[in-house]
């Protein structure tokens, strides 16, 4: 392979990266205001959509040139459109994130049980966060053992996030029929917890895109 592409792919690498931990540092910092139960932290945040939108578009074309500029084998080209997807999938990440945040810190107020809610949001946004992580140090993995151990965790944490929120929906259904004058804030709380939910989906279709780009096959996405 010519080195000046091989140059191209591991700049792509590292633009996609960044990229995605942007959002994984956004929601540590979420992870924190949530153990700590410091609201406050939330408003230091900065995940701006339009940003990562940008970025997205930069590392497309980035992509795109790569592609007209060379004549990627199979696999290469495997790895190309699965970067291009990728890009796709961190953008919606970040959108799940930053609604996370902003719904979250409005209707989490003092008149909801807030431990039974934190019980179940904290480890739900560890494992989310964890997934999606996980996800991105794939892309700079090549050992073909390793992948596949990371994408199991992938899929792992994807499916402890699914227990999760299932089982804070049912006991925040509990505490609605308690407290019907509260509904409005439980539910619009369940609503930013769903979203944690699909964060570690695109983390998974993340982990499916990476496999496919080594092994082939069909795309998976979640």
């Amino acid at each position: 392979m010519l080195k000046p592409y091989q140059e191209k792919i591991e700049t792509i690498k590292n633009e996609i990266f960044e990229m995605g931990e942007i959002v994984t540092y956004a929601n540590k910092v979420s992870l924190s205001a949530l153990k700590e139960n410091d609201l406050s932290m939330l408003k230091d945040i900065s995940l701006s959509i339009k940003k990562i939108a940008i970025k997205s578009n930069e590392i497309d074309n980035l992509i795109v040139k790569t592609l007209a500029l060379y004549s990627p084998e199979a696999r290469d080209l495997r790895e190309m459109v699965s970067f291009l997807k990728i890009t796709n999938e961190i953008t919606r990440a970040s959108t799940y994130s930053k609604t996370f945040i902003k719904t979250f810190k409005k209707s989490f107020t003092d008149d909801l049980d807030k431990h039974t809610i934190l019980e179940y949001a904290i480890p739900l946004l560890k494992s989310a966060n964890l997934a999606l992580q996980t996800s991105l140090d794939m892309i700079k993995e090549t050992d073909d053992k390793i992948i596949e151990e990371m994408f199991n965790k992938v899929s792992v944490e994807d499916s402890k996030t699914d227990d999760l929120y299932s089982m804070v929906e049912k006991n925040i259904l509990k505490l609605i029929t308690k407290n019907i004058e509260l509904s409005k804030d439980y539910f619009e709380v369940l609503s930013s917890l769903r979203k944690l939910e699909k964060i570690s989906g695109r983390a998974s279709s993340i982990a499916n895109l990476l496999v496919f780009a080594e092994v082939g096959g069909e795309i998976e996405q979640a």
